[in-house]
């Protein structure tokens, strides 16, 4: 832990910079961990015991006073976006720091001494993102074509820096962590196939189709008549032109369309969603999963691929804050048994349940790698503030993932009629490699 001897510099009079080194004590008092923390004016304080694993730079004064002021992990996040604060060393360990604000709980006499000692920092306000790039914000139409479009068209070229060559932008499959993150993302548009037991000959549905790598894989390989839907311009018009050029034009569609205006005579054998009901939104999943089962055959397969919650419902905290206000708007998870029963209510009957968690983490930490390795070329695209919040953003998903707090499952479930499913009696036509190389 810090001691009063590390701030003598520091502690001298009432400067910035000695009121800094004060904060900083008894800010960081119970910090486990160990790092170094540059102030405005290049001192440079270290914090905790041991080696310290990252430097945490403070532009302004208006960083730590935030801090202490509301103590969330946001703001510094939002900091962070804005050139405020910057991050050199381990950014996984400075992640760290928003679960010691979040717990962090001060006696009161020493909280409110560090509030008067913070009023008088001063230093200009930390850079907050504009309103009118804002997700937080009231849609035309709540998880629509605005929200989509927030997220998925920052740019394509962006997206090809760090996805892998198909663009398939959701978790992969991995056989062993050591293979590569393209042939992780064939196994797994191959193992939806499979999954879904897909035939020549049948229609297959993809909801939200992204760029449109599982339609024409399926198509492809399996010879099925793939139609996809995205609500996003980018990956419509991305989707379309790998159409053209993999000569897929008789077997495959895509269209710019909303789940909800699905036509009421459609009918297909088979319907895959892989990671878009994470953007449908609690209060619309009953229709949803009606819309679903509505377009699909009786006894049709549906295999919804999804990102959950470990707690029910959608609480205001700091991931759900930030995720909503900076990367997703309209975005909402719950548990996988929530999820379960909303499917059953529409009258589907679940056949298999398979968590992909650790598969996620390891698709994660591949994007993040690709990202900064790309960081230079990513700042061009998108700018530094958007490249900052995706790192942010994937590097606490793979977090998340990694503890446990966030999960991912493919549910297999069937359109209900009279009699036995028209499935295998087990599960191994799926791991008998009689379907493409890979």
């Amino acid at each position: 832990m810090a001691s009063q001897a590390d701030y003598d510099g520091l502690l001298r009079n009432d400067s910035p910079a000695s009121l800094a080194g004060s904060i900083l004590l008894h800010l960081f008092g119970g910090y486990s961990g160990a790092l170094m923390v540059r102030l405005w004016d290049g001192r440079v304080l270290r914090i905790g015991n041991g080696s310290p694993s990252f430097t945490l730079s403070l532009r302004n004064p208006g960083v730590l006073r935030d801090l202490v002021l509301f103590h969330d992990p946001v703001r510094l996040a939002e900091a962070y976006f804005g050139g405020d604060v910057d991050v050199a060393g381990d950014f996984d360990a400075a992640m760290g720091l928003r679960y010691y604000l979040e717990n962090l709980r001060l006696p009161f006499v020493e909280k409110a001494l560090l509030i008067l000692r913070a009023l008088a920092l001063g230093g200009v306000r930390t850079h907050r993102l504009p309103e009118e790039k804002v997700a937080a914000r009231l849609l035309p139409r709540q998880n629509g074509p605005d929200s989509i479009s927030f997220h998925y068209d920052v740019s394509n070229d962006f997206y090809r820096l760090w996805l892998d060559e198909r663009m398939v932008y959701s978790c992969a499959y991995f056989e062993s962590s050591e293979q590569s993150l393209e042939l992780a993302q064939r196994n797994k548009l191959d193992h939806i196939c499979r999954k879904l037991r897909l035939h020549a000959g049948e229609s297959l549905l993809d909801i939200g189709c992204g760029w449109g790598a599982l339609v024409c894989w399926a198509a492809k390989h399996y010879g099925v008549r793939a139609h996809g839907i995205t609500l996003s311009r980018n990956q419509f018009e991305h989707a379309c032109r790998e159409v053209r050029q993999q000569g897929l034009e008789g077997q495959v569609t895509v269209e710019l369309r909303d789940y909800r205006d699905i036509p009421a005579e459609a009918a297909y054998d088979k319907i895959a969603s892989v990671g878009m009901f994470e953007h449908v939104g609690l209060k619309n999943l009953p229709g949803y999963f009606a819309t679903v089962h509505r377009v699909l055959k009786p006894g049709g397969l549906f295999l919804n691929h999804g990102i959950t919650s470990d707690e029910p419902g959608w609480d205001q905290g700091v991931s759900t804050r930030f995720i909503n206000r900076h990367v997703f708007p309209d975005g909402e998870l719950d548990t996988v048994s929530n999820v379960l029963c909303q499917m059953e209510e529409k009258d589907f009957e679940i056949f298999d349940v398979e968590g992909l968690r650790p598969h996620y983490a390891l698709t994660l930490r591949h994007w993040v790698r690709r990202l900064e390795e790309h960081a230079e070329e990513a700042v061009r695209l998108v700018g530094e503030r958007t490249y900052r919040i995706w790192r942010l953003y994937m590097t606490g998903c793979a977090l998340q993932f990694e503890q446990g707090a966030t999960g991912i499952y493919q549910i297999l479930a069937v359109r209900k009629e009279s009699g036995l499913p028209s499935l295998p009696l087990t599960r191994r036509d799926l791991y008998i490699r009689s379907g493409p190389t890979l």
